[in-house]
């Protein structure tokens, strides 16, 4: 996306930076006024002007290969310490098995609850006994993720993409961790890729690969299909999380969804930017989206521009909000600006209680 100076100065410096890469959707409200300045400067760039130098295709990929091993490390050491510390009881305690089986029988000791007293053996042995069980996980976990072209976007400290990888990675590891099995949808307009849930640290590892290295074919996002895939595929109750930004006509999947959600355990996790929200005056600014490659010329100082693109916006946020609710999916809202496992660890909290009062 290009630039185009503003009269605010260096003290909007940071802003410009930011929307530099930004990426929007809602191309409607542009005015048609600067439609027209905008097709002539493309008039000027395809005769040559700003072009940039291509990078060599195999100096390109190598570099993207070591890169992309180092955040394949990095996103392991980072999610694997969020698994054995927040995530890896939360996710125990939210996510129950099946039922319980007699394990062994030990002496009594205090702070044991007493409900768990074998009066039989404890008689005859002159002291008090417990049962102990275990715990019979027979759970699925499914991963939906969202890789469409909106999420490389971010104004503040990550990317989408990062942060959705980040979340994905981490309820798979939770799910190993709890001998549950995992599975992974990759997702854009169509069903990317899909590996059957399994169980296992090295199923797991090849789902991580996946997050990191797996190419879309398309940039667009229709969630109808995968959430419909899902529906089909998956004949036992599962727990499904809905890793996305839901840059998506909501009553495009609400059927799907509704449907899903009677079946299985849905947990919507939204991927937000701030700027996706809220746009400073910088000027004009070429916007770009980041799934269709269309572009637009916009004069982000007119008011009336942001105070549409906010109301446009927080609308369509809205519906989203509506529609899961309606579908009885929990949604748990993100954003690039905050450390997602927050409000992840606050939906936990919040469905233990949940359960405490049923």
């Amino acid at each position: 996306m290009k630039n185009y100076e503003s009269s605010k100065g260096h003290e909007n410096g940071q802003d410009r930076k930011n929307m530099h890469h930004y990426v929007s959707r809602v191309f409607e409200i542009a005015a048609p006024k600067v439609s027209k300045i905008f097709q002539k400067l493309r008039k000027t760039e395809a005769n040559g002007i700003g072009k940039k130098a291509e990078i060599p295709k195999k100096a390109k990929s190598a570099a993207e290969k070591q890169e992309a091993i180092k955040r394949m490390k990095l996103l392991e050491i980072k999610t694997r310490r969020l698994v054995n510390g927040l995530m890896q009881g939360a996710y125990h305690s939210v996510f129950k098995g099946r039922g319980i089986e007699f394990s062994d029988m030990r002496e009594y000791e205090p702070g044991d609850d007493i409900r768990t007293i074998n009066w039989n053996v404890s008689a005859k042995m002159n002291k008090p006994f417990v049962k102990e069980f275990i715990e019979e996980r027979d759970l699925t976990a499914i991963v939906l993720l969202d890789i469409s072209g909106s999420g490389n976007f971010g104004t503040a400290n990550a990317l989408k993409k990062e942060i959705g990888a980040q979340i994905a990675s981490s309820l798979i590891f939770s799910a190993t961790r709890n001998n549950d099995r995992a599975g992974l949808v990759l997702a854009t307009d169509c069903v990317e890729k899909y590996t059957p849930p399994k169980k296992g640290k090295k199923h797991a590892m090849r789902l991580l690969s996946d997050i990191l290295f797996f190419e879309p074919k398309s940039r667009g996002t229709n969630l109808k299909k995968p959430i419909h895939f899902l529906s089909k595929v998956l004949k036992q109750k599962s727990i499904i999380f809905i890793v996305s930004d839901f840059f998506d006509n909501p009553a495009n999947f609400r059927k799907e969804l509704r449907v899903l959600g009677k079946k299985h355990d849905v947990i919507a996790i939204n991927l937000a930017d701030e700027r996706e929200y809220l746009i400073p005056d910088v000027g004009f600014v070429e916007l770009e989206d980041g799934e269709t490659g269309e572009q637009v010329l916009v004069d982000t100082s007119n008011e009336l521009f942001r105070k549409n693109f906010r109301e446009i916006s927080e609308k369509s946020k809205n519906e989203i909000k509506k529609i899961m609710a309606e579908s009885k999916v929990d949604f748990i809202e993100t954003s690039t600006s905050k450390e997602w496992f927050f409000p992840v660890a606050s939906f936990f909290k919040m469905r233990q209680k949940r359960r405490r009062l049923r």
